[in-house]
């Protein structure tokens, strides 16, 4: 696996008692392909708990099953989750044209990981986009195996669409200055980036997009805890 800048802390506990045992609760998501394996993420939802939250939010909506990766730039990236990419052309196996183009559903409401407010709401806009949300410790880069926010370059246009960083991409973080792109990081591969995901990235592609269609059969999220 690649290294990563930082592993984002998570919940803890503590229980009182002759010894004191410390809990961590780690948001794990499993994406599930149809004919390529599966793979697994951990997300930053201390750190980024809008954008994690949204994510969740639409993997518990189902949102992401039965949808296809649309892009696949070979030591780039690999991006998934518009709503567009449904049907890949038989003959051709690329995708209709809208792929690319879709987000989350307008005019939603989710509430953030972590509020200490839970009455407090979020909201995707009407074309189902969210606010940029900024990591205040700039240690949240575009590495290798991380996942990060897909837009169109414009503020508060990420929504439900995101990619895969299969090379260092630190041009992308929002805190370097040196290119106008700004992708925030909410969560790092931790199982299949070597058997699946570096698989993928090396796929025949046409436009970008995978000759043999790679639909996502499954995308689902659990919490885990783990004592220390």
């Amino acid at each position: 696996l690649p290294s990563f800048i930082v592993v984002a802390a998570q919940h803890q506990h503590h229980i009182t008692g002759m010894s004191e045992t410390k809990r961590t609760t780690k948001t794990i998501v499993t994406f599930e392909t149809a004919s390529n394996g599966s793979f697994k993420a951990e997300l930053y939802t201390e750190l980024m708990p809008i954008t994690c939250e949204n994510f969740i939010d639409l993997i518990r909506q189902q949102f992401y099953d039965g949808l296809y990766i649309h892009r696949v730039v070979p030591e780039y990236m690999i991006q998934f989750g518009c709503p567009y990419a449904l049907n890949p052309h038989v003959m051709y196996g690329t995708l209709d044209e809208d792929a690319g183009k879709g987000s989350g559903p307008p005019d939603t409401i989710f509430h953030a990981c972590h509020d200490d407010d839970e009455t407090k709401e979020h909201t995707r806009d009407e074309y189902g986009n969210i606010e940029d949300e900024i990591d205040k410790t700039k240690t949240l880069s575009n590495v290798a195996g991380t996942l990060s926010m897909a837009n169109s370059g414009e503020p508060d246009t990420g929504g439900s669409q995101f990619f895969i960083n299969v090379k260092d991409n630190k041009h992308l973080d929002w805190f370097n200055g040196k290119s106008e792109s700004a992708h925030p990081v909410f969560g790092r591969i931790i199982e299949g980036y070597d058997e699946v995901v570096k698989a993928i990235e090396k796929v025949e592609t046409s436009v970008e997009q995978p000759v043999e269609p790679i639909q996502m059969r499954k995308v689902t999220v659990e919490e885990i805890v783990a004592s220390a």
